[in-house]
């Protein structure tokens, strides 16, 4: 009889064990989801504190592809993905009227389209009123700097001699990558003097091809834009269009570079410019778990700590200093809405 007891109980043990085990296995599981990625994000994935707090708050890891934010939407293969994490709503925008409404989408960060130059160029053309200084914030009044671009101004004519060719804003290609794609938006709302309609787009297109053409050969992403900026100087890149983020990004993963460079960069806000709003595209049920994950409090004040995305109440976050660079502005107010998916089509096709 004893016998007949000590074996029950061992039969129990080991099914509690068994309960256990699987218990513990499906409680310490990871899921990985799979997706396409705008590249100035990249870095904030990466972050060793980010990706700790996904995996053990959220059980969760994300592996991605660095993508052009209109390609991902429009050209690439989807299948087997779980998500895509564009850099605009135009992006969804476009996916919705390909793909219907996705399983879930959330915005989970936003970041101003700024320019960026260097020193020397931001000098001359606050000599010339395109550049102007208020508080600290240097802003470009975008009126007067599409007129220089249009009438082929060189950039010896603005007191740059030592610059060739003529007074251009360097950007990502708009047919993929999302800083080009917001850049030609805010452009045609410029040349049109406020929003813009399908109705503008027979005297518009022209107008935007004629500005873009000049710029030659366009990078696929606003992270390969910023790293070429930052390594081939005022030669090769006098003026560029990109994100915010990017700067207060590098200003700290990059700390002692940056020393060395704050002098002769400098980030200029456009008047108007456009919200970069990141938005985040659940394909499929995997794919919706990392919106929560991505909202969590923690992740969202490592990503305006660390990588520069504005996350707090009304995007105004309350400690820009944090950065060590200068003239970064404490709220953005001079912004203009996107112009709406059919124009923004029309347009990359025209500058495709």
């Amino acid at each position: 009889m004893k016998a007949k007891w000590i074996g029950l109980l061992l039969l129990i043990v080991v099914a509690l064990g068994a309960v256990g085990y699987v218990w513990f296995s499906q409680s310490t599981q990871v899921t990985e989801i799979t997706g396409y990625v705008g590249g100035e994000k990249i870095g904030l994935l990466e972050d060793e504190q980010v990706q700790k707090i996904l995996k053990d708050k959220y059980r969760l890891s994300l592996d991605y592809n660095r993508a052009g934010s209109i390609e991902m939407v429009t050209t690439l293969d989807r299948a087997g993905q779980d998500f895509l994490f564009p850099s605009n709503q135009t992006a969804l925008e476009l996916f919705e009227g390909e793909e219907g409404s996705p399983e879930k989408s959330q915005i989970v960060f936003n970041t101003p389209i700024v320019l960026y130059t260097h020193a020397a160029v931001a000098e001359a053309l606050t000599a010339e009123g395109v550049f102007s200084q208020c508080g600290g914030v240097l802003t470009a009044d975008m009126e007067q700097l599409v007129a220089l671009m249009e009438s082929g101004a060189q950039w010896s004519d603005v007191g740059l001699p030592e610059l060739y060719g003529s007074v251009t804003v360097g950007t990502t290609d708009p047919a993929k990558s999302n800083s080009g794609n917001m850049f030609a938006g805010l452009l045609a709302n410029v040349l049109c003097g406020g929003s813009v309609g399908e109705e503008d787009l027979p005297e518009l297109l022209p107008r935007l091809q004629a500005l873009f053409q000049k710029l030659g050969y366009m990078e696929s992403s606003s992270s390969d834009l910023f790293d070429q900026f930052l390594k081939t100087g005022m030669g090769a890149k006098p003026l560029i269009a990109g994100y915010e983020s990017q700067l207060l990004e590098f200003a700290v993963q990059e700390p002692e570079t940056w020393e060395q460079i704050q002098e002769d960069i400098v980030m200029v806000y456009p008047t108007p410019t456009v919200w970069s709003s990141h938005v985040f595209i659940a394909l499929d049920e995997a794919g919706a778990l990392g919106i929560d994950a991505l909202l969590d409090e923690e992740v969202q004040r490592l990503a305006w700590e660390n990588h520069g995305f504005r996350t707090g109440v009304y995007d105004a976050p309350t400690d820009t200093a944090q950065f060590g660079v200068e003239g970064v502005a404490e709220e953005v107010t001079q912004v203009a809405p996107m112009p709406g998916a059919p124009v923004m089509e029309a347009i990359i096709a025209a500058l495709s």
